[in-house]
């Protein structure tokens, strides 16, 4: 029986590609675990037992949720492939020089970054959506409780980011030029769905003010630029910050709105917050009991689709999006999901959906059947497998 090496990492998407391994014959074995400060830092304690643990049998390949160098570096040196699919956005160690090592195969979700990559050289990069595990959802019953708990008219699953804005408020020590344009910056991209001009945007001028206030420490390994950084772990998350707290405020005085977060929000008392949902117990409860499920994308995914969107629909759920390109790569819009052009277009849908239940009810079936179709952890798995022969 072939055998592959799994390290495991935070997340649930590992546990899952595993068992569709497994249900493709092969034997999974759990490799050594390590602190989150090596996916950038090489450590050579890590590395070292990460040479033992390979060497110590024969696989077919070595696999993570995300890339690790220092997980690179061992397989290299022992000539065994690595597959790492990529699920986190803006994910820095993706910068580290040990990315073209000809035992990578690294899957990223967002063509927008995988072109990136394609474009400076980069072969061992491939695209690779990310996907929904149906056959696991639709094992859900929900019971009374669980359905007045968890249901509601919309309801939005994630994080709101609210600590992008202590960050952000560091720069409010800048001279008025400057935090103007970042001001500025910010409320243009905001309005802007399909496009991140934020690091484009930053001259090096701005950069260097914003160094002066909140430096930034990069690992010897690394080729990320500063610029990439304050654009993405600042800007692009205070954007997103600024967008879910607006939205979620509006809903919750409009609406039957129920937020899934474990963030504080007593910034807006008429928020129900519901606490934070848990992946695979209580998640697709909220997807499948919801009239509408919202997806609100982190504004440094460019144009891929965001895991939350895939669950969803995986589950059963009416998708009411903000605008990603990717979306109509895969799915028909206003017949598989919906999506939104701005805040106003957002509550026109929500109000025509909410009163058309036949449309909205049509359309989450139509979804859940083109996941079920194309977009399970068995797709992903066989085209991994595909690519890395």
């Amino acid at each position: 029986m072939r055998k592959i090496l799994f390290i495991a990492w935070k997340g649930p998407v590992g546990t899952l590609m595993m068992e569709e391994f497994k249900n493709a014959d092969f034997e999974v074995q759990r490799g050594p675990s390590f602190e989150y400060q090596t996916d950038i830092v090489i450590d050579e304690k890590v590395a070292n037992d990460l040479v033992s643990a390979i060497m110590a049998d024969v696989y077919e390949f070595v696999f993570t949720m995300n890339y690790f160098p220092v997980v690179a570096m061992a397989c290299k040196a022992c000539k065994v492939k690595y597959v790492s699919w990529v699920y986190d956005t803006a994910y820095v160690p993706l910068f580290s020089k040990t990315i073209d090592f000809d035992t990578n195969y690294i899957f990223l979700y967002d063509q927008d970054n995988y072109n990136y990559f394609l474009s400076k050289g980069i072969e061992t990069v491939h695209y690779l959506p990310l996907a929904a595990p149906v056959s696991y959802y639709d094992t859900f019953v929900p019971t009374a409780e669980q359905a007045e708990r968890f249901g509601c008219d919309i309801s939005f699953v994630g994080n709101l980011y609210r600590g992008a804005d202590k960050l952000f408020e560091k720069f409010g020590q800048l001279d008025e030029y400057t935090k103007g344009y970042l001001d500025a910056l910010v409320l243009a991209q905001r309005g802007v769905y399909g496009c991140n001009f934020l690091e484009s945007a930053l001259n090096e001028g701005v950069v260097n003010k914003m160094r002066q206030l909140i430096p930034l420490t990069q690992s010897a390994d690394s080729n990320v630029t500063d610029k990439w950084m304050y654009a993405n772990f600042y800007l692009a998350r205070r954007v997103t910050a600024m967008e879910r707290s607006q939205i979620a405020r509006q809903l919750s005085e409009q609406y039957a709105f129920k937020l899934f977060t474990d963030d504080d929000t007593a910034w807006c008392p008429s928020i129900r917050n519901m606490g934070g949902a848990d992946y695979f117990t209580e998640a697709p409860l909220v997807f499948r009991e919801s009239k509408i499920n919202l997806n609100i994308t982190l504004r440094s995914i460019i144009n891929g689709i965001p895991l939350r969107a895939f669950d969803i629909l995986g589950c059963g759920g009416f998708l009411l999006t903000n605008f990603q390109r990717e979306f109509l790569d895969f799915f028909e819009p206003f017949e598989d999901f919906v999506y939104y052009e701005n805040q106003e277009d957002l509550f026109a849908k929500i109000d025509y959906y909410l009163e058309h239940e036949d449309k909205r009810v049509q359309i989450a079936r139509n979804g859940y059947e083109k996941i079920k179709q194309n977009h399970t952890y068995e797709h992903r798995r066989n085209k991994i497998l595909e690519v890395i022969g």
